[in-house]
């Protein structure tokens, strides 16, 4: 059986104090899950406190962003050496939120996974459509699209693939357990078509809008392999209830 991948994306939220005491609350919570990598992207200022605090924990640490380029004149960016020696173990790219208020396309996306992975960075990769392009039909060709031009010439190796359909990040509404399914299935042939047998062993998980209440059910498909969760993971005693999903049947 896959073992799940849960994150959490705090995005633009919490202080170095603010991450010291949820890590401090939320260890003790899940020390004897042993069955799920659990993982933990805060901002960039609260990685060098949140690698110390999470140092000899079961999560590990991964940044929310990084740039294609080991240093240089690149004001205001971090680099993939750099996230490592922060103690990231991976690195979230491609989110709805740079490819829309940052202008990332495919492209840059691409540039930055292959400098990521140069680096070890495991890779949580973000996909996703619009409500618009959904309602238009074009859901599949937008994650199609994404999928081929985000990983070319990306080996299949330490790669999460992460589902977030736009429309519901954020927002409080969440793809049913049988949409979640069906995208998430579509995804693996997708995968299957570019890194044969290999595809099987990558996870793809869901994130938009996952709670306490509908994770159970979300979790319920079988090309659901874990979750990518926002708001409710900056309180410990909801990102801990995600955590120990119980998956329907």
């Amino acid at each position: 059986m896959m073992r799940y991948f849960i994150a959490a994306n705090w995005k633009m939220n919490k202080t170095v104090n603010e991450t010291k005491d949820f890590i401090e609350s939320f260890i003790p919570m899940v020390k004897d899950v042993t069955d799920i990598d659990l993982v933990i992207a805060p901002p960039f200022t609260s990685l060098d406190a949140a690698s110390r605090a999470l140092k000899g924990s079961n999560i590990e640490l991964a940044a929310q962003n990084t740039f294609w380029e080991e240093k240089g004149a690149y004001t205001g960016e971090i680099s993939p050496l750099m996230v490592v020696d922060a103690g990231c173990r991976h690195v979230i790219i491609g989110h709805s939120e740079r490819r829309q208020y940052f202008s990332e396309d495919d492209v840059i996306v691409n540039r930055k996974i292959k400098a990521a992975k140069r680096t070890g960075l495991g890779i949580i990769f973000c996909i996703g459509e619009s409500l618009e392009e959904r309602e238009a039909g074009k859901a599949f060709d937008v994650i199609k699209r994404q999928i081929e031009m985000g990983l070319a010439e990306v080996s299949a190796d330490n790669l999460v693939v992460a589902y977030e359909p736009i429309w519901a990040i954020g927002t409080g509404k969440t793809a049913t357990s049988d949409q979640a399914q069906w995208a998430h299935a579509f995804i693996r042939n997708i995968l299957g078509n570019l890194y044969g047998n290999k595809a099987e062993s990558i996870r793809i998980i869901y994130g938009g809008s996952v709670t306490p209440d509908n994770v159970d059910s979300l979790m319920a498909g079988r090309d659901v392999n874990g979750a990518l969760v926002g708001g409710a993971s900056l309180k410990s005693e909801s990102f801990a209830r995600i955590v120990r999903f119980k998956k329907e049947t």
